[in-house]
């Protein structure tokens, strides 16, 4: 949002001239670089209609600039990027999770590092509103994943102010270095219809309990997908050889941050892993103890600096001087996402984050429910924007 915009999106949407205002909208700054749908009162009408909230509702403010998000101004973004009104729920959700303080969403909007917003969905919703979850799910060619990972990054500029550049008032950019294409949208949808496992929900510790009739959105700040690549291991533990390598990368923020990560893994690979009679937890704890850095592989300017970080002092002698990706096993969050071929993905987070998931009401009326965190998700908060 700049010094001479509008206060509210849909002041300047006339919809008399739409070319006029969506050239505005570019002036302001209040795009992603991309074509915006103008969001004129009558859609935005159209998109409160088909929320869960009162169209008078406010979300709350939004990181780093802090401004408060109604209703209406979520209901404009999705509009701005394309959505269909009835993706709305949805967008509800990923913004309550993406606002709850262990996401740490002031931290994940001025980083350096080039963590994007992903959203992953989860239940029958996810197939009514067409969110893929096979082939191609994380990239181009679906609306739904395409619009609405879109509007929660529109959110997260217009309304949090994070935006890139070089600029000189703390709390109003993205400081990210690159950046990465993965900040223009990052949604798609779990498949749990090629899953040998459980869905990714019931793993976690819901207080009331889970049910696969639940609908859901997980949010976490992540790199763009990390390509695992291995057609020939038909049994889990050399499969495991290969993930395990490509995740143990010190690059990776989460190796010296702490923080969850995500492995989608692909239905060809999930089924190796589940007819060598692995369960997700086994692939977890094998992970933990076999995705680890070795300290030789690291300069020892960088394992100093790793050495204070996220809580850690001076573990290197009792992780045998092989540092690991993750702190605990279940913080190596899996899901099964994608279709036919050999491959996974892993996304590294930013580190000082945890991802959140919200379960949309059960019925009308209901409120949305946050899981909790497993007792082990925990990190000093000490540099946590850097």
């Amino acid at each position: 949002m700049t010094a001479t915009g509008p206060t509210d999106l849909i002041d300047i949407a006339d919809s008399h001239d739409e070319d006029s205002a969506a050239e505005q909208l570019h002036r302001w700054g209040w795009t992603d670089g991309l074509p915006v749908v103008v969001p004129t009162p009558r859609r935005v009408d159209a998109f409160l209609a088909a929320a869960t909230r009162d169209p008078g509702a406010s979300l709350g403010p939004i990181a780093p600039r802090g401004a408060e998000l109604t209703l209406r101004g979520l209901a404009a973004n999705a509009v701005m990027a394309g959505c269909l009104p009835e993706y709305m729920p949805v967008l509800e959700a990923a913004v309550l999770a993406m606002r709850q303080p262990d996401f740490n969403l002031y931290g994940m909007q001025m980083t350096t590092h080039p963590c994007a917003l992903m959203v992953v969905v989860q239940g029958p919703l996810a197939g009514e509103l067409g969110i893929a979850s096979g082939a191609g799910c994380m990239g181009a060619g679906f609306r739904a994943n395409g619009t609405i990972g879109r509007a929660v990054r529109l959110v997260a500029m217009n309304i949090g102010g994070a935006r890139p550049g070089e600029g000189e008032v703390a709390g109003d950019i993205d400081r990210a270095t690159q950046g990465s294409p993965a900040k223009w949208s990052f949604c798609f949808a779990e498949n749990r219809g090629d899953s040998p496992w459980p869905p990714y929900a019931a793993q976690l510790p819901w207080s009331d309990g889970w049910e696969p009739t639940d609908d859901l959105v997980t949010v976490a700040a992540v790199e763009g997908p990390h390509n695992i690549n291995d057609h020939q291991s038909s049994r889990g533990e050399n499969l495991l050889m290969t993930i395990a390598a490509t995740m143990s990368v010190p690059g990776a923020n989460t190796v010296y941050r702490g923080g969850d990560q995500f492995l989608a893994l692909g239905p060809e690979h999930a089924r190796v892993l589940a007819d060598s009679g692995l369960s997700r937890r086994d692939v977890q704890e094998h992970l933990f103890e076999n995705a680890r850095v070795d300290a030789t592989r690291v300069g020892g300017e960088k394992l100093e600096e790793a050495s204070l970080w996220g809580g850690y002092r001076l573990r290197l002698d009792e992780w045998g001087h092989r540092v690991p990706i993750a702190r605990a096993p279940e913080d190596i969050r899996i899901v099964v996402a994608g279709g036919t071929g050999k491959h996974s993905t892993w996304m590294p987070t930013f580190g000082a984050t945890w991802s959140q998931t919200v379960r949309l009401p059960r019925t009308p009326g209901a409120e949305f429910t946050v899981a909790p965190l497993n007792e082990t998700a925990s990190w000093a908060n000490d540099l946590e924007s850097e």
